[in-house]
């Protein structure tokens, strides 16, 4: 039996905890209702297992039941979000704002708008990751309807000033939407005191499973319109039509609800793994961490490293452990992660980076095993590059 690699790709997803799993296995076939079929027991059994998600979410975020829309994931609720706002102030506005470093999922939709017309600014970052709040303010303008900065990045694990970012929005009038996928479960989230209108959820980063998501839209003062982007039915308030899925939403809240439970202890357990882990690869010369040094999701370190090839550093890697170099959501591309880019690396240096995603199963022992391999092969990748030159 072959031994299975240790696993570090926690930004991409997470394993189903077995808590979580428990929770899910009476939907698939003793309570299977549809959650819409309001005129029996079984109709009933669903809804109110949905109901129960919706205020575990809610309480999550400081939101309303009422205020979460089931997705299919994140990328679902950042389309729902950011088109949707598109098209629902049209008349008040074209102009759209985000972040450089946003995941796919919110520069794709942005780059679609621009086709229609809309006008897209997407501003940089700093070299920490963090986005200047003075360009940001000088970048709202009168026809400025959304602004939209994820709470915390899928590749550097940067921690964006939410707070601060949606005090200036409210000022303005202007919506703010946060796609908060990496950061439900792991840093405290407040849409009231953040002054969020809108926020992507989803379950599979934080130990649910994948295909099920949220989107928070705030209902009073002010109360955000969305049109549809999926009609058939009126489901989620007519917002999202569809049939829900209550084995995949009760699995969502409850992942959620240890993740909050557990906050505390396990960012503070996950910080000592990173450091540890860090403290080891820092010894070489030439590697450098990637986004604010504090300000980033506990589980989270990526580095670059001078003087290797990327896709032999992975390669090198791969026996040991399992890690990406950049946001498994995109990996069909050959191009550099655009998020390093931002941040000011050469494609080469961009290229030659590893994301380590450090979760709850993971040990100090691992962390131990992946330093020395991980050490071990930049040391010989370099001298095998010495020796070719």
């Amino acid at each position: 039996m072959s031994i299975r690699p240790i696993y570090l790709d926690c930004h991409a997803t997470t394993p189903v905890d077995e808590r979580v799993l428990a929770a899910m296995l009476p939907y698939f076939t003793e309570h299977f209702g549809n959650p819409s079929s309001i005129g029996h027991v079984y109709g009933w059994e669903a809804e109110a297992a949905v109901k129960q998600t919706r205020e575990v979410l809610a309480a999550a975020i400081n939101a309303t039941p009422e205020e979460i829309v089931f997705t299919s994931g994140a990328t679902e609720a950042n389309n729902l979000a950011i088109k949707g706002v598109a098209e629902a102030y049209f008349s008040q506005g074209q102009h759209i704002i985000t972040v450089a470093t946003e995941h796919s999922a919110v520069l794709d939709p942005c780059n679609y708008l621009k086709t229609l017309g809309f006008d897209i600014t997407i501003l940089p970052v700093q070299k920490d990751g963090l986005i200047n709040l003075i360009e940001l303010e000088k970048a709202l303008r009168p026809d400025t309807i959304l602004v939209s900065v994820m709470a915390a990045n899928n590749e550097v694990g940067v921690l964006q000033p939410l707070a601060e970012i949606g005090e200036m929005c409210r000022h303005r009038d202007i919506i703010f939407h946060s796609d908060a996928a990496q950061a439900i479960g792991k840093v405290p989230l407040d849409v009231r005191a953040m002054n969020v209108n809108l926020m992507s959820l989803t379950a599979h980063k934080v130990y649910g499973p994948k295909g099920i998501g949220a989107l928070y839209v705030q209902r009073r003062n002010p109360r955000v319109k969305l049109a549809a982007q999926q009609h058939g039915g009126g489901h989620e308030r007519g917002m999202r039509s569809g049939t829900l899925y209550p084995p995949q939403i009760v699995g969502f809240g409850k992942a959620v609800e240890i993740a909050l439970a557990e906050q505390v202890m396990e960012n503070q357990r996950l910080t000592e793994l990173r450091a540890r882990l860090w403290q080891g690869l820092s010894q070489l010369e030439g590697v450098h961490l990637n986004g604010h040094p504090t300000q980033r999701l506990a589980g989270n370190l990526n580095i670059s490293v001078e003087g290797v090839d990327g896709a032999a550093l992975l390669l090198g890697l791969q026996p040991v452990m399992a890690v990406s170099s950049g946001s498994a959501c995109s990996s069909a591309t050959t191009a550099p992660s655009h998020v390093l880019t931002a941040l000011g690396h050469s494609e080469k240096l961009a290229y030659a980076s590893v994301r380590f995603g450090i979760g709850r199963f993971t040990t100090q022992a691992e962390i131990d095993t992946v330093a020395k391999h991980a050490i071990a092969t930049i040391e010989s990748l370099r001298k095998q590059t010495i020796l070719v030159q």
